[in-house]
């Protein structure tokens, strides 16, 4: 296995030289770190080339560092059946960039790219039909950026003067409680404090 991810990596390293950014083997699988604007080239070049054949996409993943310029990450992953190898292609780039879909390559892009436009906001250049799938059309923000408030921003639920669902902004109904960080052996402060009056009655 390792043997043929070696001569993969060379074969891609030697092909498409100037685009491969750097490459590594780790857990029998082959990733690669590629400009966005080689991507549909790579993914075409993969899937194409007689001594590759990544035919199948298995998943696109969305990665969130946003205290970096490049905030963004994709990870696409791609199964060769002839091969039985699989490769890890991910590129990074800023928020404000739009990433070429790769749908007409792999049609089952379709929802994934969809997906993590949904959660990441991230958008895709010719889509063809590029809204949320997850959440709901009037959803505001996307769930998975690392800013994104743990509360979200509305709550749904069902109005029975309204007789319909309606959107409300989030309020909390009490207020976040506070916990101690007692060892949980020796319990917490209320139960060291049953502990005490059950003692003290006792000895009365």
């Amino acid at each position: 296995m390792i043997e043929n991810l070696k001569k993969l990596e060379n074969l891609i390293n030697s092909e498409l030289t100037s685009k491969i950014q750097s490459s590594f083997i780790a857990n029998d699988e082959l990733s690669i770190e590629i400009n966005e604007s080689d991507l549909i080239e790579i993914v075409q070049f993969l899937k194409s080339n007689e001594k590759c054949k990544f035919r199948q996409l298995i998943d696109i993943a969305g990665v969130d560092y946003p205290n970096e310029e490049k905030r963004f990450k994709l990870v696409y992953l791609f199964l060769s059946h002839e091969n039985n190898c699989r490769i890890k292609l991910s590129i990074n780039f800023q928020p404000k960039q739009i990433i070429n879909s790769i749908t007409k390559i792999f049609p089952a892009a379709n929802w994934m790219e969809r997906e993590v436009f949904d959660m990441y906001g991230i958008k895709f250049k010719n889509h063809p039909d590029l809204r949320r799938i997850l959440t709901d059309y009037g959803f505001k923000g996307h769930p998975l950026r690392k800013d994104f408030p743990l509360t979200g921003f509305n709550e749904v639920r069902y109005s029975e003067k309204e007789k319909k669902v309606i959107y409300e902004p989030v309020k909390l109904e009490q207020n976040y409680r506070n916990f101690d960080f007692e060892s949980p052996w020796e319990g917490t402060n209320y139960i060291k404090e049953i502990k005490k009056k059950q003692a003290d009655g006792k000895k009365n």
